[in-house]
């Protein structure tokens, strides 16, 4: 059986942590790249803090990381 390949694109944005049971899945805020100096103070802090992959998304994301 041939190994399942794994979409490059996804794993190079999202890390999992805690346990292998209990995975969340974690990615970077988005719209953080540049055109920040015009955001609320409170928006720029929550953009440094890493964001779970709602469950929505997680089965899709699973699928094009079957080995993570």
């Amino acid at each position: 059986m041939p190994k399942i390949k794994t979409h490059k694109a996804t794993a190079k944005r999202i890390r999992a942590t805690g346990s292998k049971k209990n995975k969340q899945l974690k990615q970077r805020a988005s719209t953080q790249g540049h055109f920040n100096a015009r955001d609320r103070g409170k928006d720029t802090r929550a953009k440094r803090k890493d964001k779970n992959i709602n469950s929505t998304n997680q089965k899709s994301v699973r699928r094009a990381l079957p080995y993570l």
